[in-house]
């Protein structure tokens, strides 16, 4: 089955996602030779103008609020259309979860982009956190429009970077001016140290950049307190080492462990705390279905829960 590539443009009501597809669709180089389906999850106070498109091959559909919708629907749009490009416009109060769950296996998102209003994003933060972490997670590219003198565009750069890492930020100015993102993201640790302190409001962040980004850890000396985890699955002098780590509300915390091999005997049992000493390496683990970070102790002692026991990135 071909395989269509679909550009997904997220964010709340009025954030800029229409006139972002407008343009799009009025690019001749977007346009030329194909067959465009775009689905509407809402409509806006601005509306798509087709006189503007730069091809007459293009097809809308918008979908109700509450209307149910499933791979059968999509396909049967893109049966209809002869669609060989899709643009999906996704409501900013809906999990994305919902949408990938029902995209037809053959739609591959080419590319996903966020739009905020920045005189109101914190706002939505602020009420609705947990839709705003949704929306970063996966994204290709976040855009905050309507930048002010007084946008703090510092809070707004953090706020990406706790969800995303990999992301790229822009701001465009009222004044239609756009600035790339030049914040750098210094570790809060010094990785290059000859052991490597990881401190318990850093272990969050700690693992996010472990996960993403392995090879900096490779044979690197770390010293971490951790929660210990037996597990039915591990061989002996095997144990789970991490922390809960919660994203961005209590219902999305999860323990966010790696395996840890011990160079001797110890009597930790599950959820004991312990401060550890070794180092990872990236090697095949059944646990792991795969390769993944395994943790080398070479000395751990028993250690009190720390004050806040689930780490965050704030």
């Amino acid at each position: 089955m071909k395989e269509i590539p679909v550009y997904l443009i997220t964010g709340y009501l009025d954030s800029g996602k229409t006139t972002f597809v407008q343009q799009t669709l009025a690019d001749p180089g977007f346009c030329e030779n194909s067959n465009i389906l775009v689905i509407s999850f809402e409509e806006g106070e601005i509306e798509l103008d087709p006189t503007e498109f730069a091809s007459s091959n293009v097809f809308l559909e918008v979908l109700d609020a509450d209307c149910e919708y499933s791979a059968l629907t999509f396909a049967d749009m893109v049966n209809r259309t002869k669609a060989d490009k899709i643009i999906i416009e996704y409501n900013g109060m809906h999990l994305m979860e919902e949408l990938y769950a029902t995209l037809p296996r053959n739609w591959i998102i080419a590319q996903q982009v966020l739009f905020f209003d920045a005189t109101t994003f914190s706002m939505y933060n602020g009420n609705m956190r947990n839709l705003t972490v949704d929306k970063l997670r996966d994204t290709d590219l976040v855009v905050f429009n309507r930048i002010t003198n007084e946008s703090d565009v510092e809070l707004f750069h953090k706020i990406v970077r706790t969800s995303n890492r990999q992301a790229m930020i822009l701001y465009e100015k009222v004044t239609g001016e756009i600035m790339r993102d030049e914040f750098e993201d210094p570790l809060p640790y010094d990785i290059n140290a000859k052991v490597v302190e990881i401190e318990d409001k850093d272990y969050a962040i700690f693992f996010r950049d472990l996960t993403e980004n392995p090879q900096n850890y490779e044979n690197k000396t770390l010293r971490v307190k951790v929660m210990t985890v037996k597990n039915e699955e591990l061989g002996a002098g095997e144990m789970l080492i991490g922390r809960h780590i919660m994203t961005c509300c209590a219902d999305d915390i999860q323990y966010c462990p790696m395996i840890c091999k011990w160079s001797k005997s110890y009597d930790f049992k599950t959820y004991d705390w312990a401060i550890v000493e070794g180092q990872i390496k990236t090697e095949r683990h059944t646990l792991y279905n795969g390769a993944g970070p395994i943790f080398h102790a070479v000395s751990a002692v028993h250690a009190d829960k720390p004050e806040e026991s689930v780490a965050t990135f704030y």
